[in-house]
């Protein structure tokens, strides 16, 4: 069995994409992980999900080898690796100043050896269980239509809706998401009504 064979795939759910995560959304759930047992993995986990893009089973694989440079801090940008990337899509991503701070106090806790986040038992997290986690913490917070892959989807639209003020193209944020093909990154863009009405306008 293939590493992503046993991922749940949560990102379709009755025919729709998993939901974006709004401000108020993504402020609800920094809240609600400051009351979990150990709230500094907790908020590694999410920003994961949402500033750096990463899938379930990527977050489950990460290393700190691959966050970590060679004085032993956090790096600028995460190396992820092909053995833990879908179909090979190992890629560099820069680290958000958000998750850079998660990263540092969580660094302070660890060894700074094996996986960034660990099992309750101390072990790598199964993929199976990243997807869990994610499902009972937007299903407390009742975030309906949203999954492990909600962070991921609001990470690739944020990026493609501001690639254009870092003088870059939608083939940069394929690249951080580890697409083959801009197509696929393109499906995973929601737009916005706003946006929309004010590109109307312009025509």
């Amino acid at each position: 069995m293939s590493y992503y064979s046993c991922v749940v795939k949560l990102s379709v759910m009755a025919g729709r994409q998993a939901k974006l995560l709004g401000k108020a959304d993504f402020e609800r759930v920094l809240k609600e992980l400051t009351y979990y047992s150990d709230p500094h993995r907790a908020l590694a986990m999410f920003l994961l999900s949402v500033r750096a893009g990463l899938r379930a089973a990527e977050i489950a694989g990460l290393e700190w080898s691959m966050v970590l440079d060679a004085s032993g801090r956090i790096a600028d940008v995460m190396n992820l690796e092909d053995r833990i990337a879908k179909k090979k899509s190992g890629r560099q991503i820069p680290i958000h100043r958000d998750l850079r701070a998660a990263l540092q106090t969580l660094l302070r806790h660890s060894s700074g050896e094996g996986p960034v986040i660990r099992s309750k038992s101390g072990g790598q997290m199964k993929p199976r269980s990243v997807v869990n986690w994610f499902r009972v913490l937007y299903g407390d917070l009742t975030l309906r239509g949203c999954s492990s892959h909600s962070g991921r989807r609001t990470f690739i639209t944020r990026a493609a809706r501001v690639v254009h003020r870092a003088g870059g193209s939608l083939r940069d944020v394929q690249l951080l998401a580890g697409h083959r093909s801009i197509a696929v990154t393109q499906r995973y863009i929601e737009g916005g009504s706003d946006i929309q009405k004010k590109l109307i306008s312009l025509l």
